[in-house]
């Protein structure tokens, strides 16, 4: 998988912390400008997700906590890519590592499995989507909302690029020794994951039946004992 612009086209961060201190978001070509502009909870509604012609993924009915809407991605024709949803405690930009809060969340992303195709603007063709989207979606979307102790406004915008590179390079690397195997069930079926832990939180990658990628990454609660499931109706979220 090639680290270029064209390559990352439909697998930038689905989402991105508000704070005036957070770098700006620079979405890829054929993603439009609005997917990386971040909408506040109260805001989110389900129409952006009703527009794929995907399943979306969450966590299955053992997880009785918050459940909330993120937002989605789409290439320029306006096809739907990739979404997240999270569970548990909305995370805020800082989190804990900076401010000893805790905050417990799993952010589930569903990516859809597209074969190559045609950019947008019909000047290129488009890597395929994979099993490495999902961990880049994931790696990143932590990353997201994650703030060093002892760091200030200006550092953290550097951090963040170095950080974000970093997590493609392991997202390209799903056989290396930073990731481990971990069998989680999907639509009640075993299905194995690559697993990694950081000072962070963890991210976890894989396929499910459906015919997506889904990828996951959080703080707090153990990934351990997670299980995803298909939504039946997303105004659970709203």
């Amino acid at each position: 998988m090639e680290t270029t612009s064209s390559s990352r086209v439909g697998v930038q961060p689905a989402e991105a912390p508000a704070p005036a201190a957070a770098p700006p978001q620079t979405p890829a070509p054929g993603v439009p400008q609005e997917a990386a502009v971040p909408v506040p909870a109260a805001r989110r509604t389900a129409q952006g997700y009703l527009r794929a012609d995907f399943p979306w993924y969450g966590l299955d009915g053992a997880f009785t906590g918050p459940r909330w809407l993120m937002q989605v991605a789409a290439a320029a024709d306006g096809t739907v890519e990739h979404g997240s949803t999270g569970h548990g405690d909305e995370p805020s930009a800082r989190g804990e590592l900076a401010t000893g809060e805790k905050e417990r969340f799993a952010v589930v992303v569903t990516v859809a499995s597209n074969p190559l195709r045609r950019s947008g603007d019909g000047t290129g063709v488009l890597e395929a989507t994979s099993v490495s989207s999902a961990a880049w979606l994931a790696g990143s979307g932590l990353l997201s909302y994650s703030w060093p102790g002892q760091m200030d406004h200006g550092l953290r915008n550097e951090w963040l690029d170095q950080q974000t590179e970093a997590a493609w390079e392991l997202a390209d690397d799903l056989g290396g020794d930073d990731w481990s195997t971990l069998s989680l069930p999907v639509d009640g079926e075993p299905t194995p994951f690559h697993y990694r832990e950081s000072e962070f939180g963890w991210v976890l990658a894989g396929s499910a039946p459906g015919g997506v990628h889904l990828g996951a990454y959080g703080r707090g609660m153990s990934a351990y004992g997670i299980g995803f499931s298909v939504i039946g109706d997303l105004t659970t979220y709203e």
